[in-house]
């Protein structure tokens, strides 16, 4: 990647990088679970019937721990856990919202209906979604999430399309 401009301000990080428009990313260090939490739920008020999050990060980051608090935020009441062995676990809350661990898909190139999951009423969220990439709707909402200490870690969010764009804003306010 040939960068030409980066630079912080106020937790907002903006990528310029040649021949392509700029991408916004945000950073944002969480301190406990429950700064995850509340960063969460505040993203779950924000959020609408087909918006798509992508999770990356690894092992024991904490995609699963935000993810529970997400669903907890879309008004999920049944217990959310990880769908490792099942791909996606479906919910119902104030939207209905999808759960997806692809990390099995990694050598596949199987279609599990993505048109359906990314583009009916509910909401979406992707762990190890880089396994997928080609599948994903264009405009979606990715997040990275980093260990920097035992409670402690460090969000980038990056918006891809104007609605998060303006999600990320209201977010991070």
């Amino acid at each position: 990647m040939d960068v030409l401009n980066i630079y912080a301000c106020f937790g907002k990080l903006e990528v310029m990088e040649l021949g392509e428009e700029k991408e916004m990313m945000y950073e944002k260090i969480m301190n406990s679970l429950d700064d995850t939490e509340n960063f969460a739920l505040k993203l779950a008020s924000l959020l609408e019937a087909q918006d798509t999050i992508t999770l990356e990060g690894d092992l024991g980051a904490g995609k699963t721990t935000f993810t529970k608090a997400l669903a907890k935020g879309l008004g999920v009441t049944r217990t959310v856990n990880s769908p490792t062995f099942t791909i996606v676990k479906q919910y119902e809350g104030r939207l209905p919202f999808n759960h997806l661990d692809v990390y099995r898909l990694a050598e596949s190139d199987e279609d599990l209906g993505w048109d359906e999951l990314f583009y009916g009423d509910a909401v979406s969220v992707v762990e190890w979604a880089h396994l997928i990439e080609q599948d994903l709707p264009q405009e979606r909402l990715g997040i990275e999430i980093y260990r920097i200490g035992e409670n402690q870690r460090r969000f980038v969010v990056t918006p891809l399309g104007k609605r998060y764009e303006a999600l990320c804003e209201e977010l991070m306010k």
